[in-house]
C-alpha cells in the first residue's frame, strides 16, 4: 500500500507567506524561509510554494525568495506561480524545485503540460486545479479563483492527465480556508476519473478531517496551511494519529 502523505502549502504574496478565506481577505502570516526551515524539521512529506500573485499580475515568480526557500529543505518541493511556458519549469527547476506546479498557464496553453512532460518526465509536471460549484458543477476557476474558465473539471482533470500531468493538486475554492473538512464529494468525482496521484487541498480543520480524507479511495495526500502555520495541528501528532487509525503514513 502506498502511504498517505501530509504536504504544508506555502501561499506566497510580496514576499511573505499569506491565507485567506475562499480565496478572499488574505492575511499576512510569516516569512516563507523560515516557515519552510520549520517544516522541514517537523516531519512534512512534502513542501508546495505557490507564488499566488504571478499569473495575475502577469510575472514571473520571484526566483530569489524560492531559491532561499530551497535551500532550507530536505523534502520534495513543488512550485508554481506564473508558469505559463516551458523556459519557466527550467527556471524553476534549477532554484531547487523538484516539482512544477502549472495553473493558469494550462489553461491558457494545454499544449504547456504535454511539452513540460515530453522534456521533464511526466513526475516533475503537476496539474494545479482551483474548482468551484457552479450550478451543480465542478468549474475550473483561474487567476486567484476570480476567474470562471468555464472548464468542466472533471474534464479538465482527465484532459490534463492525458496531456502528461504525473499528479493533481485539486483546490476547493467552496472550502478554502473553512477548516469543515475537505471537500469529499468533488475529490472522489475527480479520482474517478484519473489514475495518477490526487492531492487534496482546502478545508482542513482538525486532524479527524485527514482520517476521512484518507477514507476516500485514490486520494493520496492531504494539504493544509493555516492549520499547520498557526500549530493549530502538529504534524507529528498528525502522523501518530492517523497511524494510530489504520492509515499507511510516512514516519
Amino acid at each position: 500500500m502506498i502511504t498517505k502523505r501530509i504536504i504544508p502549502c506555502l501561499d506566497v504574496k510580496d514576499g511573505r507567506v499569506v491565507k485567506g478565506v475562499n480565496f478572499e481577505g488574505i492575511r499576512d502570516v510569516a516569512d516563507p524561509v523560515e516557515m519552510a526551515r520549520f517544516y522541514n524539521e517537523s516531519g512534512a512529506d512534502e513542501l508546495v510554494f505557490y507564488d499566488i500573485t504571478a499569473s495575475v499580475e502577469g510575472r514571473k515568480l520571484f526566483t530569489d525568495i524560492l531559491t532561499e526557500t530551497a535551500r532550507q529543505v530536505f523534502i520534495p518541493l513543488t512550485v508554481g506561480g506564473g508558469i505559463g511556458a516551458v523556459a519557466d519549469f527550467d527556471r524553476v527547476l534549477k532554484c531547487g524545485a523538484d516539482k512544477v506546479s502549472v495553473n493558469s498557464g494550462a489553461i491558457r496553453n494545454p499544449d504547456l503540460i504535454d511539452e513540460a512532460a515530453r522534456k521533464y518526465g511526466n513526475q516533475c509536471v503537476v496539474l494545479s486545479m482551483d474548482v468551484k460549484r457552479v450550478d451543480g458543477r465542478f468549474m475550473v476557476f483561474q487567476n486567484g479563483g476570480r476567474v470562471n474558465t468555464g472548464l468542466d473539471a472533471l474534464l479538465w482533470a482527465a484532459e490534463g492527465v492525458r496531456r502528461g500531468a504525473g499528479e493533481l493538486v485539486v483546490n476547493s475554492i467552496d472550502t478554502d480556508g473553512v477548516k469543515q473538512g475537505f471537500d469529499l464529494e468533488m475529490l472522489t468525482a475527480i479520482a474517478e476519473r484519473v489514475d495518477v496521484p490526487i492531492i487534496a487541498s482546502g478545508g482542513a480543520g482538525c486532524k479527524e478531517d485527514f482520517l476521512k480524507l484518507f477514507s476516500c479511495p485514490k486520494i493520496d495526500a492531504g494539504l493544509a496551511a493555516s492549520i499547520f502555520h498557526r500549530r493549530e495541528v502538529d504534524i507529528a501528532d498528525l502522523k501518530d494519529y492517523l497511524g494510530k487509525n489504520g492509515v499507511e503514513i510516512r514516519k
